[in-house]
């Protein structure tokens, strides 16, 4: 299956909420969800069918799939080795894919949202422990320092990124350089660290029946 090239803000809407896909936009009034917080088709503002209990897990699912950019087969890879770890298995699958690397990228602040981070990511902008890695899926450890290439430090977009990061709102297993373009992974990850409201419950039953 294609990545979704579409308008992201259909995304949302069919999701119900708002996913964060399109970065700061996503802050505004002129964020598409703010004026049609229905589900997108011909069919307009028409009241949303109660969803059955595969519905919702399914829908819950799709979410989080759409929040970091993950197709099927790789999410399934993640569910399955989240499976194998002690512990939790969907405390385990979130954390996995809050190490992905372009997850990093866009929590420290060099990129607006997640696909604009894959991006810079994939065209070798980045450094993991000095050295680039182009592999948006990588996982990263505990100590690595995340940096922008030197040279690439100057492109407007990754500029005002940075700029604009409020180190207030930085997640607590993460440190920010602003000056040096550069973050550390403090710790890894744990299931408080994500605030966005996902159920992961629903998608460890859809993944065991």
């Amino acid at each position: 299956m294609a990545r979704y090239t579409g308008p992201k803000c259909k995304l949302c809407r069919r999701e119900g909420e708002k996913l964060f896909l399109k970065g700061d936009r996503c802050y505004t009034p002129k964020c598409a969800f703010e004026r049609r917080r229905y589900p997108p088709g011909v069919h307009g503002p028409t009241s949303r069918r109660k969803l059955s209990i595969y519905g919702m897990q399914l829908r819950e699912k799709q979410k989080v799939k759409r929040i970091y950019g993950v197709l099927e087969a790789q999410f399934k890879k993640y569910f399955e080795l989240a499976r194998k770890m002690p512990g939790n298995t969907g405390e385990n699958l979130l954390t996995l894919l809050e190490r992905r690397l372009d997850n990093v990228v866009y929590q420290l602040g060099f990129a607006e949202s997640r696909a604009q981070a894959r991006q810079f990511v994939r065209h070798g902008h980045i450094r993991v422990n000095g050295r680039k890695v182009d592999i948006p899926s990588y996982l990263v450890k505990e100590g690595d320092v995340i940096s922008v290439k030197e040279k690439s430090r100057n492109i407007p977009a990754i500029v005002k990124s940075v700029e604009a990061r409020d180190l207030q709102a930085l997640p607590a297993w993460l440190s920010l350089e602003k000056e040096k373009f550069e973050g550390r992974v403090v710790r890894l990850p744990v299931r408080a660290d994500i605030t966005h409201p996902i159920n992961e419950r629903l998608i460890v039953e859809l993944y065991s029946k």
